[in-house]
């Protein structure tokens, strides 16, 4: 019996710098909460320019989830966060019901010619939480514990797994983790979440019913419990998962709600403006696409 339901392949964009987008998908919306996962760079940007910098976007309805492999971003949001995230470290941040931010490319990434490398993710928040007040958290990389064993290297962000716990906030029962694996260990994801998938960044592994995950794939996983990955080479892989959501999402440009008619109200807040600004950063927007 195949372990994997669906391997979903990336569709590559150029946003200003290449992001490979694996959600959402035709066959498959979300998992877990996740509903968006991009895997940005990695990326080179110029000295003295704008490549790469995202200018100021609103959110409703979602959490995003920053975590980068390399390099750093500089977030800014309306509620006067500025902070800049670093590999490993998590920049986590609840829209509710509305928030403005904007991710930029500090100045000693450029002149190091440093290459950006990260995963881009947005959690659908639960419905009796789409309209919280908005939040941002941040994490350095040394809050949360990892595990280290038989060629296994796992970085634990967000939620159980392996007898462990993260501090990072979960809004609904969520796995996410970046694991390294060495050629020939074997990893079985934990059976504590309804829903599961992997995403191999780096390398190549093997399902033990013998399917073949390259790079840049993501699979999802069928029955998980029980379902094992072996590496076939070096690699790099994120888990992610948790429960499924509490009803359909509807995703239209950067807003997610359980409700259509709630993201017509955040389009038109868009167009007139009505959105919160960004201290410092609030010359500039991002246009709603027509």
């Amino acid at each position: 019996m195949p372990s994997l339901q669906h391997l979903l392949h990336p569709k590559a964009k150029d946003i200003g710098f290449p992001v490979r987008r694996l959600l959402p998908a035709v066959v498959r919306q979300s998992v877990g909460p996740f509903v968006f996962l991009d895997h940005m760079g990695p990326a080179h940007f110029q000295p003295d320019t704008t490549e790469g910098d995202v200018r100021p976007h609103p959110h409703i309805g979602l959490a995003t989830l920053t975590y980068l492999f390399s390099g750093a971003i500089m977030h800014r949001d309306s509620l006067g966060t500025v902070q800049e995230i670093t590999p490993g470290a998590v920049n986590l941040m609840a829209a509710g019901k509305g928030i403005t931010h904007s991710e930029r490319m500090p100045a000693h990434v450029r002149q190091d010619d440093a290459a950006v490398e990260g995963i881009q993710m947005w959690l659908a928040l639960p419905k009796p939480l789409e309209e919280m007040e908005p939040e941002f958290l941040h994490y350095p990389s040394t809050a949360m514990p990892e595990f280290n064993g038989d060629g296994i290297h796992l970085h634990l962000v967000m939620g159980s797994a392996l007898g462990l716990t993260s501090p990072v906030k979960t809004y609904a029962p969520t796995l996410f983790a970046a694991l390294t694996m060495k050629a020939g260990s074997q990893f079985q994801l934990p059976a504590d979440y309804s829903e599961l998938a992997f995403y191999v960044v780096r390398g190549e592994v093997y399902t033990d019913q013998d399917e073949k995950v390259e790079a840049f794939n993501l699979g999802i996983a069928a029955d998980h419990d029980g379902l094992c990955l072996i590496a076939e080479q070096d690699s790099t892989l994120i888990v992610l998962g948790g429960e499924p959501l509490d009803g359909r999402r509807f995703l239209n440009w950067n807003f997610v709600s359980s409700r259509k008619e709630r993201i017509e109200q955040a389009r038109e807040d868009w167009i007139n403006q009505r959105f919160p600004t960004i201290p410092g950063d609030d010359q500039e927007y991002i246009p709603l696409p027509r």
